[in-house]
């Protein structure tokens, strides 16, 4: 008699946190990390919205010099810079997701790239879900090699990285990722809609040249699902999508995941501490 083995799968948490301002958002990624660092949660997957529609920033990037912020502010934007690098992302009309898991997870691979492809896998299979034909584009020439190492642009979405997640050839998900305290915590946009007049319009450029020159190679390179989906797609349905992708992709099962009193406290103070504060979101 044949023994048929099934293994279980692990189990993680997930939280659909909604619509929450800039603050809130980077630092519940950010107090997620720092309970699972302390063993209080397994690893977690989040889904969020951000009210208002924000601008957000990379760590390492220098405002006076890349930011407009007198657009931000007349497009009535939230503005907050993440903990994690990459460069400036208008989070309007996307889901938004960050993963959370230790770096000695078993099946989490040493190096960035290699994490950020078995993390990614979760919004591969989420593609699929809706009828997509997404795949990981690889850089193969030395040229786009060298273009990761050197970003020259304020615009997030227009630099392809290792593994990027492609449909028809063009960017539809961009992610960043930190390791801190033992853990990674990967987040980033999956674009529903994108108004690029708005997105550019938020940054510095030289001129105005240099301007139309950075969008037309933006529009050859990034795209929103519902400008290459055959219907259009809801926010919920691709919420249930990615979050089929991520259980699937990961082999993984989720648990809904509440906030207590006490933990919500604890976002409150880091948000108002760090992430509401202008010498954290302006100063570099």
């Amino acid at each position: 008699m044949n023994e048929v083995f099934i293994m279980e799968k692990e189990i993680w948490r997930f939280i659909d946190s909604g619509n929450c301002s800039p603050a809130f958002n980077m630092a519940l990624d950010e107090a997620l990390l720092d309970w699972h660092s302390e063993g209080r949660i397994p690893p977690i997957i989040r889904f969020y919205g951000w009210d208002p529609a924000t601008l957000s920033i990379g760590y390492f990037q220098k405002v006076e010099k890349e930011i407009d912020l007198d657009a931000v502010k007349a497009h009535g934007l939230g503005f907050v810079r993440r903990p994690t690098g990459g460069r400036g992302v208008l989070h309007e009309h996307e889901l938004t997701y960050s993963v959370i898991v230790s770096e000695d997870h078993p099946e989490m691979p040493k190096t960035v790239t290699e994490a950020y492809r078995v993390i990614s896998e979760g919004i591969l299979k989420g593609f699929h879900h809706l009828g997509l034909e997404a795949y990981f584009a690889v850089p193969k020439t030395d040229e786009e090699k060298s273009a990761l190492k050197n970003p020259r642009s304020a615009v997030c979405f227009d630099a392809p990285s290792w593994y990027e997640l492609v449909v028809e050839g063009r960017k539809v998900a961009g992610s960043a990722q930190t390791r801190q305290k033992g853990v990674i915590l990967q987040h980033g946009s999956i674009l529903l809609d994108l108004d690029e007049d708005k997105l550019f319009s938020l940054f510095k450029y030289s001129n105005e040249r240099v301007k139309e020159r950075m969008k037309s190679a933006f529009k050859n390179k990034a795209i929103a699902i519902n400008e290459i989906s055959p219907r259009r797609i809801s926010l919920d349905e691709a919420k249930e999508a990615f979050y089929k992708g991520f259980a699937e992709g990961l082999n993984i099962e989720l648990q809904s995941y509440e906030l207590n009193e006490e933990e919500l406290a604890y976002v409150n103070k880091i948000a108002k501490e760090r992430y509401k504060n202008d010498e954290w979101n302006f100063k570099r």
